[in-house]
């Protein structure tokens, strides 16, 4: 991967534009039919801070992101000071003349000279960067067509005008930056963050009701499910609070309805009686909780593994559950899709636990294979087999669920512990049998349990587990290793249930095996110690609130090894 890629970094403070610039020039990437990954870091607040928009661009599919930085664009002296030392040698700084770069060589923006007005600043911006890193002006002129077009022929024409002035301005500089990558897989790939491919996996699968209470880095997720849904016929709620958004969830998902609820680590705390709910009451609901790092409040625009625990032991008492953790947004829109299945089929809550990196991460993306998709199960809208017992004993555990009110079938639900027909008991016989039935599911989850992917040769030396978007780090970081020992990656995208024999071999035959986590404590090699009794002594764990990278893990494992 070295030096076929460019990693751009915009920095600079909130209120500033640097988003804007980032997302335009992205998709003129993508547009150019390159390969993108965009690392988003920012602060807390709404204006000021330092936050920056990364751009790494490559011919190759890039898997992660990196700390050194090709082009530093800084939009203040805090972003100039902060990242000047990460630009790596034969990079170039790109910067306004409005603070002192000291000796350090930059390519100064002379803005007032270039655009009528501060307004402009980051359309001359977008034309510097694309013109250093290659891009065809005409692309770009397309993208503020489309960008502005709803303002109208003057606002166009202006925003042009200036961007064509910045282009040739930096076309005649010579600032020592030649680098170029060749092109991806061309044009025609979409450009999404996972969030966004959350959304759309919900509504490939049917979701046709969302409840939530804003909570970053979450919230994306219910805007683009409210954006691209409604006008399909997608219901909405914006709860007073993180349990009454679950229990509207569940009261949907008792209706028919295709349910989802969406939230971050301290949000789902707060929904644990309403887990449980779902649970004794077997209503299928589908939880995304995006990590960030806690406790509390935390760094609550930072990134972090650490929800793992929480989502594994939400709510009280005991009832089935499946844990997805994407990767990348093509695996966010298939284990979403996957997961609404899975809920109807098993009756029962089912996760996908994704983190801030992947939730700002945009990447070029093929078209999902909408006509592959498998069929989504669906509850029952007749009856005709005698008297309707909702929860009745089966040998799997699944029981007929039906729709109320689309037979003359009665369909009840509660709280608390029931009988077949769902009136309350506490007949310690009927509690057994209910219980025992409700537990019964997890062998039929266990059955549809997606196993580890495996990169590597046979018996490598050492092997890299890791869970959710750690593997672009992983695999990169593997590519990038020159020691003398093979390395070999086993990501695992369900982290639960887990079945042994999907991924034992890989562990006992390896000669060291080391957890490479997003959290403090190695949470998920807990899990696989506390299912197969398989000890991961040694770990490279990030708990700083930033995401994992090539460049930490080969660190970690130069400390290891």
């Amino acid at each position: 991967m070295s030096g076929k890629s460019i990693n751009v970094v915009i920095g600079g403070a909130a209120g500033q534009g640097l988003v804007t610039i980032g997302q335009l020039l992205s998709k003129a990437v993508v547009r150019a039919g390159h390969h993108l990954l965009v690392t988003q870091r920012y602060m807390s607040r709404v204006r000021g801070g330092l936050n920056t928009y990364a751009i790494r661009m490559g011919g190759e599919d890039l898997s992660g992101g990196t700390e050194s930085i090709d082009i530093l664009a800084a939009l203040n002296a805090e972003a100039f000071s902060r990242h000047v030392g990460d630009v790596v040698d034969g990079g170039l700084v790109v910067a306004g003349t409005d603070f002192e770069t000291g000796e350090r060589e930059a390519l100064r923006i002379p803005f007032e000279e270039l655009a009528p007005k501060p307004l402009f600043h980051n359309t001359v911006m977008l034309g510097v960067l694309g013109r250093t890193i290659g891009l065809e002006r005409g692309i770009l002129e397309d993208l503020l067509r489309q960008t502005f077009g709803r303002k109208g022929e003057e606002v166009i024409g202006a925003n042009l005008e200036v961007l064509r002035n910045a282009y040739a301005w930096a076309s005649d500089r010579d600032y020592g930056f030649s680098r170029r990558v060749g092109p991806g897989s061309g044009p025609g790939r979409m450009m999404l963050n996972g969030n966004e491919a959350i959304a759309l996996g919900a509504l490939a699968a049917g979701c046709n009701f969302v409840s939530y209470y804003p909570m970053t880095p979450s919230s994306s997720v219910a805007m683009t499910l409210i954006a691209k849904g409604a006008p399909l016929g997608l219901q909405y709620e914006q709860a007073e609070d993180e349990l009454a958004a679950m229990n509207m969830a569940m009261g949907a998902s008792y209706a028919g309805a295709r349910t989802l609820v969406t939230t971050s680590g301290g949000g789902f705390a707060l929904m644990g009686e309403a887990v449980s709910l779902a649970g004794v009451s077997e209503t299928p609901v589908v939880c995304i909780v995006v990590q960030r790092p806690g406790p509390a409040t935390g760094m609550a625009t930072r990134t972090e593994q650490a929800d793992l625990d929480l989502v594994l032991h939400a709510g009280h008492g005991e009832f089935p559950r499946a844990v997805f953790a994407p990767a990348t947004p093509e695996e966010c829109f298939y284990l979403t899709h996957r997961a609404f299945d899975l809920a109807e089929t098993y009756q029962t809550p089912v996760f996908v636990l994704s983190e801030q990196y992947l939730a700002d991460s945009y990447r070029d993306v093929e078209p999902f294979d909408l006509d592959g998709l498998p069929e989504v199960a669906r509850p029952l809208l007749e009856w005709n087999g005698g008297e309707y017992k909702r929860y009745a004993e089966t040998e799997d555990g699944v029981s007929p669920r039906l729709v109320p009110g689309f037979s003359e079938a009665l369909v009840r639900a509660d709280s608390h512990e029931h009988d077949e027909s769902s009136r309350v008991t506490e007949d310690k016989a009927v509690r057994v049998n209910q219980n025992s039935k409700r537990l019964r599911k997890e062998s039929g989850l266990f059955e549809e349990v997606i196993g580890p992917d495996y990169y590597g040769g046979e018996n490598a030396d050492v092997l890299l587990v890791c869970w959710g978007p750690t593997l672009g780090a992983c695999l990169e970081a593997v590519d990038r290793y020159e020691g003398d020992k093979s390395l070999a990656v086993l990501h695992f995208k369900q982290v639960y249930p887990l079945r042994e024999e999907q991924f034992m071999d890989f562990l006992e035959s390896a000669g060291r095996v080391v957890a490479v986590e997003g959290n403090a404590t190695a949470q998920f090699a807990r899990v696989i110690a506390g299912e197969t009794g398989f000890v991961i002594p040694d770990r490279v764990l990030r708990f700083d609130g930033r995401a994992m990278t090539w460049e930490y893990v080969l660190k970690g494992l130069t400390d290891i090894l």
